[in-house]
């Protein structure tokens, strides 16, 4: 695998990196066999970057564990140990794991600041991607990362990965099919509660064991707070959007898929850090309304009550003029009643003298409810989507969960956090891919990277 030539500052040229894909994709499929183990590398190894290396390990056959990369020295240590690979090398910058040879194939389980520049860095060095959501911090790099993608020819899967579920696709068949009728609200949940929220921490050097200024990377220059890095980054804008962008992620990535839309046009969201006592910036209560062309999509999240409703499933609602579709650990149809003449109420006639009368017509189904569908209690989404990635590696397909679909995702994401902290709606044009009608919310759709990852990305992508 050649890695892109640097300048004398360290930037993959475009014109060398043009060069290095022109050899790259054209020498591919004769490097990569339909039997080779295709070397894979991690960086991060946190909560997730674990359950990365644990499902790799399961996937043996096709994968060689190969190298590991973290800016804190314990995780590196627990990292290498986990992935049981006495030959792994390990890394605590990542640009020198991308000269690996040996690495052909990278996870990215970082925090959500980093996602979109180490998958543009790494398509540049010929490497195929599999990127943790959110794909990305704002909505520019999504455009970025699918230049990228494109540019470089390499396979970008994002780690959406509920949409393999059997239950899913029973749901988006259902759809499809209109025996739901005519859909006009989409709803979903995301409640649990921490309060009182994880406290707070002083203004303190960073350990010696962490590369903090690597860890921080194309963010903004912050003095090291405990609750700032690692784990807790979730709840800082400056790496985060909060759990709108973590877990509305998979809702709305399955509404996408199930509905077969792609961006809203407009949305609506409110909310604010209005209990948890902790350092946090983030919401712990958001509600936001997605207008889709037909129908609108109400996303509930909380981190300071648990109750979830008719969501209890933690599954998307969808509702229909004919059935209405649960969609948590199985997918079920619940048939509508077929009602009087339109001037009526369920039930009851309707305004005749006197008042309303029961009605003579016995209350029918719209339609006729399919079975259930429960998947298999071994099916495992993240397992399906890793093993997609790998066939297309093999293939140079498409897969299932790209990159595209992730942009789409954080697209709407990211309007709803837009929204949130304008204290107004915004509409975005799918077309031109932007908001319209407002420069302040407009501009918040790119933030600047900090120097010199800045000039990095300006040399692989068209900024």
């Amino acid at each position: 695998m050649v890695v892109p030539q640097t300048n004398d500052n360290g930037v993959v040229t475009r014109r060398k990196a043009l060069a290095t894909v022109a050899v790259g994709a054209a020498s591919y499929r004769r490097i990569l066999g339909a039997n080779d183990r295709i070397g894979v590398g991690f960086i991060g190894f946190g909560l997730i970057g674990k359950q990365h290396v644990s499902d790799f390990k399961k996937l043996r056959r096709d994968v060689d564990l190969v190298a590991m990369c973290e800016v804190c020295r314990p995780r590196l240590e627990e990292g290498l140990a986990y992935m049981e690979n006495p030959q792994a090398k390990i890394y605590r910058d990542f640009r020198k794991m991308y000269e690996d040879k040996d690495v052909q194939a990278v996870v990215v389980a970082t925090p959500d600041h980093w996602h979109a520049l180490l998958t543009i860095m790494a398509c540049a060095a010929g490497k195929d991607v599999y990127v943790e959501k959110p794909m990305t911090l704002f909505i520019d790099e999504g455009k970025w990362m699918i230049e990228a993608a494109r540019r470089y020819g390499r396979v970008v899967v994002v780690g959406t990965q509920r949409r393999h579920g059997r239950a899913v696709a029973e749901a988006r068949a259902i759809v499809a099919s209109g025996l739901l009728g005519k859909i006009s609200l989409v709803r979903r949940a995301e409640a649990r509660n921490i309060y009182p929220g994880f406290g707070k921490t002083p203004l303190e050097r960073p350990p010696a064991d962490l590369d903090y200024d690597l860890w921080l990377g194309p963010a903004p220059a912050r003095p090291y707070q405990a609750h700032r890095a690692l784990y807790h980054f979730r709840w800082f804008w400056d790496y985060s959007g909060g759990q709108m962008t973590n877990l509305a992620a998979h809702g709305i990535d399955q509404m996408h898929w199930i509905m077969n839309v792609k961006m809203p046009l407009r949305v609506h969201s409110s909310g604010g850090r209005f209990a948890l006592e902790d350092d946090g910036e983030t919401p712990d209560m958001q509600e936001a309304l997605f207008e889709y062309p037909g129908f609108v999509l109400s996303y509930a999240i909380r981190e300071i009550n648990a109750y979830r409703g008719d969501t209890a499933t933690r599954g998307l609602v969808l509702h229909g003029t004919k059935g209405t579709l649960l969609l948590g650990g199985s997918c079920e149809v619940l048939a509508e009643e077929r009602g009087d003449p339109v001037n009526s109420i369920p039930r009851f006639l309707g305004h005749p003298v006197g008042g309303p009368q029961p009605s003579p017509t016995k209350p029918e189904p719209w339609i006729k409810a399919p079975p259930a569908l429960k998947p298999p209690e071994d099916e495992d989404t993240m397992l399906l989507n890793k093993q997609d990635w790998i066939r297309c590696i093999r293939s140079r397909q498409r897969p299932l969960c790209e990159v595209e679909d992730g942009h789409y995702v954080s697209v709407a994401c990211h309007l709803a956090n837009i929204s949130l902290r304008l204290g107004r709606s915004v509409r975005w044009d799918p077309d031109k891919q932007e908001i319209v009608g407002d420069r302040e919310a407009a501009a918040m759709c790119r933030r600047p990277y900090r120097a010199p990852w800045d000039r990095v990305l300006a040399g692989l992508v068209k900024v």
